[in-house]
């Protein structure tokens, strides 16, 4: 459902919105909206006509393309999926016959493969649906003001590593993704363990120039400290005991390629001196050896520590740090994007049974929302390896709660339910034994403002969204905010939907 302040088909546009004067109408070249969905098509239309912006709405890319012989925009805004041609091949057209003119992409089918083929298509930029209308008008303005041309796309590869997610700060990632592909610059990704850093760092080769060249990763906590150079570095005939023959290292093997440095924070203090060195001049020696090798490598480095408090620690060189903090990419955890865990799970229960040759399982609703509550601390890597346990040991077709591992199945969960009422009784009993009054009315004003917070995070501040997860009305829960003093800064509802 769109939103809208003007008629009862779409109630839930922000009253910021519906009472802005509307601004005449900018005698300029049109900004169009590509979009089979009419609720989309009818959300801009009045969302640039109160911002005084000269637009035109098409159903599909064919007529957006029949229009352009006669007329030019000045920005274009697209869905990625439509009947007939897509967005990207509207993207394609459009760029082939005016370069630097701004598309925009927007899309529900929020993955790596669009963002990256939306970026290197040439998109000024990529919108995911849901979006909130007034960050959408803003984005059309910045397009409208501004001139750059993109460089065009090197070749897709398929090969390139699926990494999902549908949550805001995934999308942030593919971004990330779709920009840096194209340079040369050190990256340094950053996150907990489990969150698909190596995925990353693999996207980020597969979708660059590099593509067709190496791409070589090592884990530098696995390897023993005496073996680490010798394994990044290469040696020599002779260079020491039982170095029978001359070695290639990582950094040779990755020629022309991209190598992956994995848990840089836990390298030994000598060889962060050597890569250091690798980093400023391009050039490193084998063990043992006398003549220089230049290094045509681009180098991505991970790590789950902290390390700026490494630095400070002095376990981390900080002129080092400061090499590979070129471009700093953080993953975030797995809680930090719940919304992304049925999709996950849903994935990698069919990865599974295609690995495993058998018929893929599914999950009951009660499952699913049991696992989006689950903070899994080992991240997307957990999910997985859960997954396949499911796979292999659940009875049935359908997975049910008790069919989890027992490990992570909290027959617990009606003892973590009487533990918050067993806190409720003990708050309670002590104001009553101190004689309060009022004690329902302050609890339940407590007990909805907690709930209601918590909702609103979840959701980022959309009110509609919020109150569907609490099973109130949005009015209800408008006169709650305000009765309960709730400081709510984001509490305009976004729009959105499939496209």
């Amino acid at each position: 459902m769109y939103p809208s302040a003007a008629t009862p088909d779409f109630p839930h546009l922000p009253a910021s919105f519906a009472q802005r004067v509307q601004r005449p109408v900018m005698s300029v070249n049109p900004v169009w909206i590509v979009d089979d969905d009419k609720s989309i098509r009818w959300v801009f239309e009045k969302a640039l006509a109160r911002e005084g912006i000269a637009h035109r709405t098409f159903s599909n890319a064919q007529e957006a393309l029949s229009a352009l012989d006669a007329e030019t925009p000045r920005v274009v805004v697209s869905d990625i999926r439509m009947p007939g041609e897509s967005g990207l091949a509207l993207l394609q057209k459009v760029r082939e016959k005016f370069a630097s003119l701004p598309v925009i992409i927007m899309t529900a089918y929020s993955d790596l493969g669009n963002a990256v083929t939306a970026f290197q298509g040439g998109a000024y930029e990529y919108l995911p649906k849901p979006f909130d209308v007034d960050n959408a008008v803003e984005l059309i303005r910045r397009a409208m003001n501004e001139n750059a041309v993109p460089q065009a796309a090197p070749e897709h590869h398929d090969s390139a590593p699926e990494i999902l997610g549908q949550a805001p700060s995934m999308q942030n990632v593919f971004r990330a993704i779709g920009r840096l592909a194209q340079s040369n610059a050190t990256v340094l990704i950053t996150g907990e363990s489990g969150t698909g850093k190596e995925l990353v760092a693999s996207a980020l080769h597969q979708h660059s120039p590099r593509a067709k060249q190496p791409f070589i990763a090592i884990n530098t906590a696995a390897i023993p400290k005496d073996l680490l150079e010798s394994e990044l570095f290469g040696h020599e005939r002779g260079a020491f005991t039982g170095a029978q023959t001359t070695r290639r290292g990582r950094f040779e093997q990755a020629e022309g390629g991209t190598l992956f440095l994995d848990e840089i924070g836990d390298m030994p203090a000598e060889l962060q001196t050597r890569l250091l060195r690798v980093l400023s001049d391009g050039h490193y020696y084998r063990v043992g050896g006398q003549q220089p090798i230049k290094a045509n490598v681009r180098v991505v480095a991970a790590t789950h520590q902290d390390l700026e408090a490494r630095v400070k620690q002095g376990q981390f060189r900080e002129d080092l740090y400061h090499r590979l903090n070129v471009i700093r990419l953080r993953l975030p955890s797995l809680r930090e994007r719940r919304e992304d865990i049925p999709l996950l799970a849903q994935h990698f229960l069919r990865k599974s049974a295609k690995d495993l040759n058998v018929e893929a399982k599914r999950f009951s609703p009660a499952v699913v929302k049991y696992l989006s509550a689950m903070d899994f601390p080992g991240n997307v890597r957990q999910l997985e390896n859960l997954c396949h346990w499911l796979t292999v040991m659940a009875p049935a077709a359908q997975i049910e709660i008790e069919d989890l591992p027992p490990e992570i199945r909290v027959d617990a969960a009606p003892a973590a339910d009487q533990n918050w009422v067993a806190a409720l009784e003990r708050e309670a009993g002590a104001r009553l034994a101190r004689g309060e009054k009022r004690i329902m009315e302050e609890l339940t004003n407590q007990f909805e403002k907690a709930l209601i917070l918590k909702a609103l995070a979840q959701t980022g501040g959309r009110r509609i969204e919020a109150s569907i997860l609490l099973g109130i009305g949005r009015n209800t829960l408008t006169r709650k905010v305000q009765e309960l003093g709730i400081d709510d800064d984001s509490g305009s509802s976004g729009a959105g939907g499939a496209g």
